[in-house]
Parts: C-alpha cells; structure tokens; sequence
C-alpha cells in the first residue's frame, strides 16, 4: 500500500498526503473522546520526506503538529504542552527526514550503480576496440613479464617470428628478439623507457631479419612488463642499399667518363710524337719504341671504351611533396648551425619528370655547398623557392655565403681549390641532364644562386617522344656526355 501511494509525479504523491492530513484532521475533529489520532500524521510525513526539501519537511511538521495540538482533546498548559508539541514536531520531522535520506540515499545508489555500468561497458567496448586493433595490426605487438618471457601476442607476431598462431606466450623473447633482454625493468620509483631502436632479430626456423622496435617498460601490482611493437624493415635496407648502389654506379660511370676523356687527350699527343719518332729510321727496329707502341694502342683503346651514362630511372614525380620531405631532412641541421631558412613553394605546381632520388641528392649537394659558403658569414640564411616559368619549373636555392670567386670555372670535376674532389656540382648538373633537366649559376651581390631547371612531366613525355637524343629541346642545350669537358669552379663542390 505504502509504495502504491509513492508512485507516481511528485504533484500526485504531494495530493496524496495533503488529502491523507485533511482525512486525519477531519477524522480528529469529529471523533468524540479521548482518543488521540495525532500518530497517523506518520503515514503523510512519508509521503512528503520522499518528495519535498528539508526545510519544506520541517513546515509540514509544524503543520501536521499544530493540527494535532488543536484537535486534541487535552487542554493545552505551557508546563506540558511545549514538551509534547516538542515531541511530536521531532517525531514527524524525523519521519520525514528519514525518508527523505533514505530516497536520496536510493538515488544515488541507482547513480552510482548506472555510473558503474556505464563504466563497465566502455571499459568492456574500449577493451573489444583495443584487442581488435592489436589484432588487426600489421606490426608485431606483444608484452613481456620480468623474466622476459612472452606474455600476450598478436598473429602478427607470431607470423613475423615464424611461429603457429597461440604459441608465442610462454616463451622468451631471448631466442628472437636478444636486445629487448638488456632493456632494464621498471622499479618501484626507478624510471620508465619508452623509446625506439633498431636490432637483429632471428625467426624460429633461423632466418634473420633486421627489426626496427618500438617499446615501453611500465610497472604493475604483479611486477613490471614490458610491451612492444616490431616492424620488419630488411625490405627497406635492402632497398636503401639498392639505390645508394644505383647512385654510385651512375656518379662512377660520369666520373670514369670524365676521366677517359682526359686520358683521351694525353694519348692523342702521345701519339703524334709516337708517329713523329716512328718516321725517323734510327728507332725503326727498337723494341722498347715498338713495345711504347703497344702500349699508346692499348691505352687509347682503354680510354675510347663507351662509358654510357646509366640512364636514371625518371618518372613523373610531385615536386612539392619532395621538397616538403628535403625541408623535413635538412631544417634541422640549419637551426642546429642557426641558419635561418625560407621556403617559397608555389601551391600548383605541376609533376615533374625526374628520378626522385638523384633530384634530392642534387639538392641536398646545393644546400650543404650553401651551409659551407656561410661558415663565416654574419649573416646567415637559405631561400629555397619552387615556380613555373616559361613551361619551365624552377627551384632557386639561393644563400648569403662569400659566392663563387670564378663562376666561369663552374661544374667542372677536380677543380682547384674545391674541398674533397670537387665532383659534387659536376655530378649534380649530370644528373640533372639525364632527365631532360639542367643546373646553372646565378651570381648575387649579397651571396649566390643556383638555379634547378624541371621539365613538366608533359613536355618531357613529348620531348622523350620527339625529340632529339643528343639535345633538350625545351633549352636548346646539349645534354652531358660524360667525359664532355665542362666549365670550372673554385669554391663550390
């Protein structure tokens, strides 16, 4: 009956107690004799500490006092009357107070309880997102205990390690993955690694691989762990060393080419004073003179061997975006030396027809040639800019260095005064030659210039089409020959 007349809005619970007081009032009011109806006023107090604030509970205390005190049949003397409305006030106010906590204390049991649940259930679908995720990783993910054995595995562990799915836990990491086992455990206030490194790792049937590792030490009730996420990178060495090769083989093929043509030279003359003695009679049967002889047709077959250039393997390519990954590689070292540096990269850029590799070594050449030029430079700064003109792209690196004391002896290999052997702008104009590109000098009063000609991958496929082998036709210059002679320099490499 009790939880029948709680049902229901606050307004009905709230009529229902109103009506229940008039009800007892009334009842009070006409029943004759000493028969006190004062405790029924309990029963409505239940009803409004379930609904109402305090101070609203203590009013209808007094309320429900005041009707029990006029009602009653006893005359009302101070002595005896204020302890008992005393009395009664505190008997309904109290009643109402407990069940106005004990709602309240219900509510936020409920509260409390829904939270739980709520909780439960996003660690429950957060858990579910996290497992799918490991387990749909393409990169080995797995977490160690502090005896280094395997604690938890995804396939892709097991299928990098050469192992059937589920067996990985239980076993140490030793046997595959030796590095992890120096990484020191998390002590109780010792610090925690999260890091990367680079090792060997083995697979179960021997195979080794080299492994880039990414990993995290952190501390637990039951111990410290370790977790880990491991990606096989042999496929990307074995394709760095691939190109480094390709690049040496072509700056090696430019540079013998160079080098037969100065040779080619040497023995031209010594051929014509060969043939100047042959023609005098004293030398005709002298075998020394026969064998040097031998030896100029030897060394002129030697050096008139065709040195073709290794041709790059140039595509269409999206210059922007190098420029952006040659920014993230060098910006670095420029704050590192406080050089100041600008990039000006026109957003429309077309693609490009140029072998990726050799244009971001041709470019990485200018810029360190940029960062030696200013070593004693008060003022320090590179401007790399990227636009299209005349169908042309053009990429201007220009710096505040000293500048170039010859320009006329530009791009030329060996040259005097260079650091090492001075093959870098010499190589880095080749490259360029071999798609349809070029590289020149433009002198600056406050530093120097070197300008990077592309051809838009449109035009170069018409030009590759069309056009002459010996010739770029956008440019009307012959392309590099190696051991074509070229101009030289003095200060740049």
């Amino acid at each position: 009956m009790l939880f029948f007349l709680l049902r229901g809005s606050p307004r009905a619970v709230l009529l229902r107690a109103g009506a229940m007081i008039a009800l007892i009032a009334f009842a009070d009011w006409r029943v004759e004799g000493n028969i006190p109806l004062g405790f029924l006023y309990l029963f409505p107090m239940l009803l409004v500490g379930s609904v109402l604030k305090r101070w609203q509970i203590a009013f209808v205390a007094i309320l429900c006092t005041f009707l029990a005190e006029i009602f009653d049949s006893y005359t009302w003397f101070p002595g005896s009357g204020v302890p008992r409305d005393i009395l009664v006030f505190s008997a309904f106010f109290g009643m109402g107070l407990l069940v106005y906590e004990l709602v309240h204390s219900r509510q936020a049991a409920l509260q409390h309880v829904e939270q739980i649940e709520n909780e439960v259930q996003a660690r429950r679908e957060a858990e579910e997102q996290l497992k799918n995720l490991v387990e749909s990783s393409p990169a080995a993910i797995f977490t160690t205990g502090e005896d280094g054995c395997v604690l938890l595995a995804n396939d892709a562990a097991h299928r990098l390690l050469g192992l059937p799915s589920g067996t990985l836990p239980g076993q140490p990491i030793r046997q595959y993955l030796p590095a992890l086992t120096t990484v020191p455990a998390t002590g109780v206030n010792g610090p925690a690694f999260r890091t990367a490194m680079q090792c060997r790792g083995r697979r179960k049937d021997g195979q080794v691989f080299l492994a880039d590792v990414w990993f995290s030490t952190y501390r637990t009730s039951v111990g410290s762990r370790l977790a880990a996420m491991v990606v096989d990178s042999s496929d990307d060495l074995r394709s760095r060393e691939e190109v480094n090769l390709h690049q040496l083989m072509v700056g090696s093929r430019i540079l013998v080419g160079a080098v037969s043509h100065e040779i080619r030279n040497v023995c031209g003359a010594i051929a014509v004073v060969h043939q100047n003695l042959s023609r005098n009679g004293a030398l005709a049967h002298n075998k020394d003179f026969e064998a040097l002889g031998t030896l100029i047709v030897a060394l002129e077959r030697i050096a008139a061997m065709e040195l073709r250039q290794t041709a790059n393997p140039a595509a269409g390519l999206d210059l922007a975006s190098l420029l952006e990954e040659l920014r993230i590689i060098v910006e670095p070292t420029l704050n590192d030396q406080e050089i100041q540096s600008a990039w000006a990269i026109d957003t429309d850029l077309p693609a490009v027809w140029a072998d990726r590799q050799s244009l971001l070594q041709v470019f990485l050449n200018l810029i360190k040639n940029s960062e030696r030029a200013m070593e004693a430079a008060a003022d320090r700064a590179i401007t790399v800019s990227a636009k299209m003109v005349n169908q042309r792209v053009i990429v201007d690196i220009r710096d505040t260095g000293s500048g170039v004391a010859a320009p006329e002896r530009l791009f030329r290999p060996f040259q005097p005064g260079a650091q090492s052997t001075g093959l870098g702008l010499y190589l880095s104009r080749a490259f360029m030659r071999s798609f349809r590109g070029d590289l020149h000098y433009e002198p600056r009063p406050d530093g120097s210039s070197f300008v990077v000609e592309l051809s838009p991958l449109l035009s170069a496929l018409e030009q590759q089409n069309h056009g002459p082998a010996n010739q770029d036709p956008a440019s009307g210059r012959s392309r590099i020959v190696p051991g074509e002679p070229q101009p030289a320099a003095t200060s740049r490499t």
